[in-house]
């Protein structure tokens, strides 16, 4: 089977990221896509149907399951560089082993981020991050 990745690019899409979750006792098999000027429906129901066949015959996990094409969405996990790269000036939630911290995510390279919370600017190495996504401030 090709790559994942170049499967979904055949679709004009961007794979963001993929996982297996288990909800309400199902199985899924889930695909992010994402694409300048953001995913519709039209673009998951392509990714989709170009896998659909594909996984029919070399199934992505074993057993039963339900593929699931969607955007990342406005808050999304970030767990590769170059999703903190894409999500420059957005505000973020940090989670390390020693803090938790929200603030503006202000700049990115291969071995840290920094993200300014108020006045405070606090780099932190991508190492440290044990969870870390998007999220949108709805009080504002």
């Amino acid at each position: 089977m090709k790559n994942l990745e170049n499967l979904v690019a055949e679709c004009g899409v961007e794979l963001y990221d993929s996982e297996i979750v288990s909800e309400f006792g199902k199985r899924i098999f889930r695909i992010y896509i994402t694409k300048p000027g953001g995913v519709n429906l039209d673009d998951c129901e392509r990714v989709s149907t170009l896998l659909s066949p594909i996984f029919d015959v070399e199934a992505p996990v074993e057993g039963e399951y339900f593929l699931e094409v969607s955007s990342p969405g406005i808050e999304r996990n970030l767990k590769e560089f170059r999703h903190f790269k894409a999500s420059l000036g957005e505000n973020v939630k940090i989670k390390t082993a020693e803090f938790t911290i929200t603030g503006e995510l202000i700049s990115a390279d291969e071995n840290q981020i920094c993200v300014k919370n108020g006045e405070e600017i606090h780099e932190i190495n991508l190492s440290e991050i044990k969870k870390a996504r998007t999220f949108v401030d709805w009080d504002k």
